[in-house]
């Protein structure tokens, strides 16, 4: 760190991604990327618009608002979309945020609301999940502070449902929800509809999982025209063409192929489903997750000794030091093949540490 850096942030810890390996072939099953290839419409529409990277990109995203308000049953002007979600959670935290306004969210959830909130000079409150790992909705109701919830939350693949998301929505009218709905499309029912009714909740969705767009960065939120402008006035004050031209056309592509998309997430469901169970039958503990992911713990092996006797051997998955939550692991869910070798590796591990 250089003696320029502002002790304004001397504070803060930055978010640490996925480890994205460049020494060796893995089996990646640690960043929740989606084991599927665009569609060829994608891949056609990102080719064109390459050769126009002399040109600026539409900073009102017209066409890529146009398909998502038809596709997600809103008007254009109740969208914003943003590199990647963790862009439009940023712009939530310096707009809604300050020292008057803090955020409360869950103590285990996505790490980078903390960061955030840090960043941004927010206060904020981490409330402790319920023993199974559950969100309590009675603990969001009338705190009277801004809310962010992941719903399915993550590493836990927990959901509330929709009646619970209204209760906090409505039990806190003077504070704004955020609803980060990064894996819906894997489980449970979208809070995008109750954003008709409520002008202080908004959702914040991502390409990067369902849409198989984790390396385009693309992201938007959904919510009352109020709180769309309020976060266009953070972004054209900040990076006005934050959408570059060739993620703004596979969006539009990946929205007009959705049909392909939504049949992949249903492909990944059933391997979710039938790789719990399998991990069950070794005695696996497994959360009943509703993304695009698997949180299971066993008894006959520590999470952090799984962790790496699985990278030793060429699978990657994602374990946390959170002592809360460190016999589990975080395991992207994959294609059959994949997740058939994850077993049998596991397997390995476990025969292995019984002899």
């Amino acid at each position: 760190m250089s003696r320029f850096f502002s002790e304004k942030h001397n504070s803060l810890t930055a978010y640490t991604p996925g480890e994205q390996p460049k020494n060796r072939e893995y089996i990646k099953l640690n960043t929740n990327e989606s084991p599927f290839a665009p569609s060829k419409g994608v891949l056609e529409a990102v080719r064109e618009q390459a050769e126009l990277l002399n040109l600026y990109s539409d900073p009102e995203c017209t066409e890529l608002n146009k398909i998502a308000a038809s596709v997600f049953g809103v008007d254009t002007d109740r969208i914003l979309m943003t590199n990647g979600s963790d862009e439009i959670l940023n712009f939530a935290f310096m707009a809604f945020g300050d020292k008057y306004h803090p955020f409360a969210f869950p103590d285990i959830t996505y790490g980078f609301y903390p960061v955030f909130a840090k960043l941004n000079g927010v206060p904020y409150k981490e409330i402790p999940l319920k023993p199974d790992f559950s969100v309590d909705v009675a603990d969001y109701e009338n705190i009277g502070m801004n809310i962010v919830i992941a719903n399915p939350n993550a590493p836990t693949g927990l959901i509330l449902s929709l009646s619970e998301v209204e209760r906090i929505v409505v039990t806190n009218p003077d504070n704004v929800v955020i609803i980060d709905e990064a894996y819906i499309d894997f489980g449970g029912e979208s809070a995008i509809r109750l954003t008709d009714r409520y002008d202080n909740l908004l959702v914040t969705r991502t390409f990067s999982k369902s849409y198989s767009l984790a390396g385009a960065r693309l992201g938007f939120g959904i919510g009352a025209k109020s709180l769309i402008a309020d976060l266009n006035t953070i972004k054209y004050s900040t990076n006005p063409y934050n959408v570059n031209r060739m993620t703004m056309a596979a969006g539009v592509a990946a929205l007009k192929d959705n049909g392909y998309y939504m049949n992949n997430c249903k492909t990944i469901i059933e391997n979710r489903e039938w790789t719990s169970k399998e991990l069950k039958k070794l005695g696996f503990t497994v959360t009943d997750s509703m993304t695009n992911f698997i949180f299971a713990k066993s008894d006959k092996i520590g999470g952090k000794e799984l962790y790496l006797s699985l990278r030793e051997k060429g699978v990657l998955v994602r374990h946390f030091d959170n002592p809360i939550i460190t016999d589990y692991n975080r395991i992207t869910v994959g294609t059959r093949a994949q997740m058939e070798t994850l077993l049998e590796t596991v397997k390995t591990i476990l025969e292995k540490g019984n002899e």
